[in-house]
């Protein structure tokens, strides 16, 4: 299995709040309906905590509070429960209702219950929570959305303008691949050419590559043939985002292999990443350079060559910058 980050929560809660409204149009197009959008809307985040922080019902990924004007003036409050790396919760459907009722409790206005739903159970749907005791009789339904279920019906997402679209379909594929580094690779670069040729804004194209390089994080030796592929692609199409994907590649990726070199001593490691990315980029590498490097003890200045490997234009130009004449 890929020894990579599947902690999904922080890119579907930043992919949430910059397009919300596109968001509830993707996953719930009847409350989408009723939102009367000219007016706006508030997260509620810190008022989320304050109602749950005390609740022992199991961990929450990735939720949300919304205040809106329904289309007939009436204020509701969205509670979004996005459960991106669940598994089977028995007590679910009793969580759901516990915080709608906190929620009611605490504003007095309508509260929507949605729940969506990331983990690999297909059979596990949970739609309400109910009990019966004497003549008294408790029903709570909500609607779910299974990104599982997408599956099925893949050509419609490929077809759908919606920028969600993007954001299950590098979902599905990142639960699909964690077995499978080179499969996650190819999967990244057909999302990436999908991207690329979207009618999206530059934007939001930035925003869902975020999200995807997130989620389909790879191994340092598939993220340097990941980079060299968009480095090829964008100079073939004229049209480039590289300098800023080259900036999160460092920042996200490389520079990971680069702490942990750091915080572990481990010079040759980060000897070995220098070398092994000047060879992905360039090919040929002189073994004059190859010693030079291997002859740096410093760690610091071992980790300032690695972001230089990965983003200068030429090998001349990275022995230029790090100040080497061979």
């Amino acid at each position: 299995m890929l020894k990579i980050s599947t902690k999904f929560d922080s890119p579907w809660k930043d992919i949430i709040e910059r397009y919300f409204p596109a968001f509830m149009k993707f996953f719930f197009p009847k409350t989408y309906k009723i939102i009367d959008w000219n007016s706006g809307y508030e997260f509620l985040d810190n008022e989320l905590q304050k109602v749950v922080r005390d609740a022992k019902l199991g961990r929450r990924l990735a939720d949300k509070l919304v205040k809106v004007r329904q289309t007939n003036g009436q204020l509701a409050i969205l509670y979004i429960h996005l459960e991106v790396q669940g598994q089977y919760d028995e007590n679910f459907g009793e969580r759901m209702f516990v915080y709608n009722y906190r929620f009611f409790d605490r504003y007095h206005h309508p509260i929507i219950s949605l729940a969506i739903l990331g983990d690999e159970r297909k059979d596990w749907h949970p739609q309400s929570y109910s009990f019966e005791v004497g003549e008294c009789r408790l029903l709570f339904e909500f609607p779910v959305v299974k990104l599982l279920d997408y599956l099925e019906h893949w050509e419609k997402l490929e077809r759908s303008n919606n920028l969600f679209s993007i954001v299950v379909q590098a979902h599905l594929r990142s639960l699909e691949t964690r077995r499978s580094p080179n499969r996650r690779l190819y999967w990244k670069q057909e999302l990436f050419k999908m991207l690329h040729e979207s009618r999206y804004r530059r934007q939001q194209i930035l925003d869902l590559f975020w999200f995807m390089d997130w989620i389909l994080a790879l191994p340092t030796a598939q993220e340097l043939q990941f980079n060299q592929f968009v480095n090829q692609y964008e100079e073939k199409t004229k049209v480039r985002y590289v300098t800023s994907i080259e900036k999160r590649g460092i920042e996200k990726g490389l520079q990971q292999g680069v702490q942990q070199g750091v915080q572990q001593g481990k010079l040759r490691n980060l000897q070995e990443n220098v070398v092994a990315i000047l060879h992905v980029r360039f090919k040929r590498v002189p073994k004059t350079l190859v010693k030079q490097i291997q002859t740096i003890n410093d760690t610091d200045l071992l980790s300032q060559w690695l972001k230089e490997a990965v983003v200068v234009k030429s090998l001349s130009h990275f022995k230029q910058q790090i100040g080497i004449k061979i």
